[in-house]
């Protein structure tokens, strides 16, 4: 027998190699779960305020999982990969409840400027600069500068700038109270 063919005969004649366990968990919220062999899991994830509560388990049954797999009873965040050379990566952004609220509050105000023409000296133009500025900030990392944020509430409280007079322009004020608050 060539040595080619010796090495075929082996690798066809060799068990494979046993598989590891798997992993099992009854709730998840938030992070990531890698399993089998060269798997990598990596939690990026931006928590800010208090955790999220857990989901109500009671009375839930998690299978066991298989060799090299992941069975999850309930899950609301995270990520999870299973198999040879998986990557799972967890990079989400998790908001507190004032930051969705503010959140909220200039999506609203956002929608509400096509209604104005931007003129100089209106303050239309410096509004939706601040209002992309927080809203980006807030979507990307669950915060924003308090010196944007100031800003902000200052020219909705200003006179001058047209829209200051909203209602959606008055809950963004008060949405950034509380934020500020918190």
């Amino acid at each position: 027998m060539s040595e080619e063919q010796n090495v075929r005969h082996d690798e066809e004649n060799t068990p494979p190699a046993p598989a590891s366990g798997g992993v099992s968990i009854g709730a998840m919220t938030g992070g990531a779960v890698a399993s089998g062999p060269g798997a990598r899991a990596e939690d990026r994830s931006q928590r800010a305020g208090t955790p999220e509560p857990l989901p109500d388990v009671n009375g839930l049954t998690v299978p066991a999982a298989g060799p090299g797999g992941v069975s999850i009873g309930a899950m609301t965040g995270g990520a999870v990969a299973a198999g040879k050379d998986a990557t799972a990566v967890d990079a989400s952004v998790r908001l507190t409840a004032p930051a969705r609220e503010l959140l909220a509050a200039v999506g609203e105000l956002r929608g509400h400027l096509p209604m104005f023409t931007r003129v100089e000296g209106n303050g239309v133009a410096e509004v939706e600069q601040e209002l992309d500025a927080v809203g980006t900030a807030l979507e990307r990392t669950g915060t924003a500068p308090r010196t944007r944020l100031e800003r902000l509430r200052d020219l909705l409280r200003s006179s001058t700038t047209v829209v200051s007079g909203l209602a959606s322009a008055l809950a963004v004020v008060q949405a950034i109270e509380q934020f500020l608050g918190s």
